[in-house]
């Protein structure tokens, strides 16, 4: 090889050095950015020339022709993304049902001050005071006066959960607006990508940390699959579906109208449902059937991976409609796959069942008395019309449909939280049921029979449970039972949260930037420079040496 060769050979050097210093010094520049990820250079050796070549030679007789920069790499390792996207996602969805219970134990310990349990707690020694002098206007005023602070009280912790489910509902519209967002934020840099990486050994290796800190918050969102092409874009599923594809992105849509009986709102897949259009030509979707995002009927598991996100456990916690008791006793099947694995509405149709048996405990015993005022004189109307509670509208039937036997609108309401008040007749006058016989006794039976009625263990939480609790007890299971999923989602979640708190770490470890180990890279790159640099001093001198001794 001639001399002035030579020189492009540490030429090659010098360029290939202090490409490497740049990266290295890019590296330290990014030591606390957020979502950075550590870049590497290659480096290989050029093309080789080629002087002779003979049959009888062992090898091509070749000289180099010096060092030649490959790539700048990010160092990434893709199944400890894999496995942090999906456990954060996991780690999203026990977190939400966990602040969900949270919030439902405060809604049920504390109201103004003082605790549901204690009203129920006064209705029942009310009933105790009027056992022992039923005829007094003082135990008939009061046995009045705490049905009504029940029922108020009741009315106040079942609005807690309603609110509680509204705030819910408005985070629906945030989440779908925000992964719409990432979707056409990954899309777009895509493209960049693709047009950068087209053709060239250029990396756009800033545009994938962006891309990756994207598919990091998507993935806590909901369970995603996603892949790169030999182009660089990547595509993703969501949920199984098609979102993110290598020309567009597959928006979700809200609705509040076709599915749920409140306006809650409902995610679906907007390629996937059936349109038409108005007579101002205005697209408008008339179903949503088999555009769903999520099957919510499906058992939740982490075997199956059905335990991972944010928006579906948000959807889930919230459920679609305001529960009642009708939820647990009209199906069996339709409690265990709509009402039971939400959080909200679970409570809700508990709760609501404890008030609807103490009602219709003590209208029943009310309504059967002797002592009921229009068993003693048929003239006054029904017994019923003298019973403590009455529904506040007998027209009111369920908006929702429980399944094909008791479809929308099919099941009068009857006594629930939202539908019933304390008899106007007892408010305005207590002592209009003066609990005492035509023969002018005092009514012991009646006052015998609702004792009974508060101490029968005639009833049960749900239909997964088989413990029998009487109308005092049911709500300690309640609570218990509450305190219990609590417990065991906080485990849950807190150990999630360390799952993913050491796949964030190990992950950090490959791709996170260590200062001492930059520093080394400088040197050593800084060294290979100085290196190129002298051996381009010799060359040089080399040349001159020649050609001031030709010339003399």
């Amino acid at each position: 090889m001639s001399l002035m060769a030579n020189l492009y050979v540490g030429t090659s050097g010098l360029q290939t050095s202090q490409n490497a210093l740049n990266t290295t010094a890019h590296n330290m520049a990014n030591l606390d950015t957020e979502g950075y990820t550590r870049q590497q250079i290659s480096q290989g050796t050029k093309a080789y020339q080629t002087l002779e070549k003979r049959n009888n030679c062992i090898a091509w007789k070749q000289i180099g022709t010096g060092v030649e920069y490959n790539n700048c790499k990010q160092v990434r390792d893709f199944f400890l993304d894999k496995a942090y996207r999906k456990e954060a996602g996991r780690f999203e969805y026990y977190d939400v049902s966990k602040k969900a219970l949270e919030e439902i134990e405060d809604q049920l310990q504390e109201m103004n001050g003082t605790e549901f349990s204690e009203s129920l707690n006064n209705l029942w020694t009310s009933v105790q005071e009027l056992a022992k002098d039923p005829t007094s206007a003082v135990t008939q005023s009061a046995l009045v006066t705490r049905a009504n602070e029940f029922l108020t009280k009741a009315k106040s912790v079942y609005d807690g959960f309603v609110s509680y489910q509204d705030n819910l509902d408005t985070s629906v519209s945030d989440i779908v607006n925000s992964i719409n967002d990432i979707g056409d934020k990954i899309r777009a840099l895509n493209e960049e990508i693709v047009d950068i990486e087209s053709g060239r050994v250029e990396k756009a290796n800033d545009l994938r940390d962006t891309r990756n800190t994207l598919l990091d918050k998507l993935g806590q969102y909901g369970k995603i699959d996603y892949s790169e092409d030999i182009f660089g874009n990547v595509t993703v599923l969501f949920e199984g579906s098609s979102f993110i594809t290598t020309d567009h992105v597959n928006h979700m849509g809200i609705d509040v109208k076709l599915e749920s009986s409140v306006g809650y709102a409902t995610p679906y897949w907007e390629y996937a449902a059936v349109k038409e259009y108005d007579r101002e030509g205005k697209e408008v979707v008339t179903s949503i059937e088999g555009a769903h995002i999520f099957d919510l009927t499906q058992p939740v598991s982490t075997a199956t991976d059905t335990d991972i996100g944010k928006l579906k456990a948000v959807l889930l916690a919230r459920g679609d409609h305001h529960a009642s008791y009708h939820d647990i006793v009209e199906s069996t099947d339709y409690y265990k796959s709509n009402i039971s694995q939400s959080v909200i509405m679970n409570v809700e149709a508990e709760f609501d069942q404890l008030i609807h048996n103490v009602m219709t405990a003590i209208n029943k015993v009310m309504e059967d008395a002797e002592s009921n005022p229009a068993t003693m004189d048929n003239s006054l109307g029904r017994a019923s019309d003298y019973t403590m509670f009455i529904v506040s509208n007998e027209d009111d039937t369920l908006a929702y449909k429980i399944d094909d036997k008791h479809p929308a609108g099919s099941i009068k309401t009857g006594f629930t939280i939202e539908n019933a008040q304390v008899n106007p007749i007892l408010l305005t006058d207590p002592t209009t049921f003066t609990y005492r016989t035509v023969e002018g006794n005092e009514d012991t039976a009646t006052v015998k029979a609702l004792k009974e009625a508060f101490i029968k263990s005639d009833y049960t939480l749900n239909p997964n449970v088989y413990t029998r609790n009487d109308l005092l007890s049911y709500y300690n299971s309640l609570i218990s039972q509450i305190a219990n999923t609590g417990d065991k989602l906080k485990s849950v979640a807190d150990a999630q949260e360390q799952t993913v708190s050491s796949i964030s770490s190990a992950r950090e470890q490959i791709i996170g930037v260590s200062s001492d180990e930059e520093l080394e890279y400088m040197i050593q790159f800084q060294n290979a420079y100085n290196a190129s640099s002298r051996y381009i001093n010799v060359v040089s001198e080399m040349l001159e040496h020649l050609v001031s001794t030709l010339g003399a």
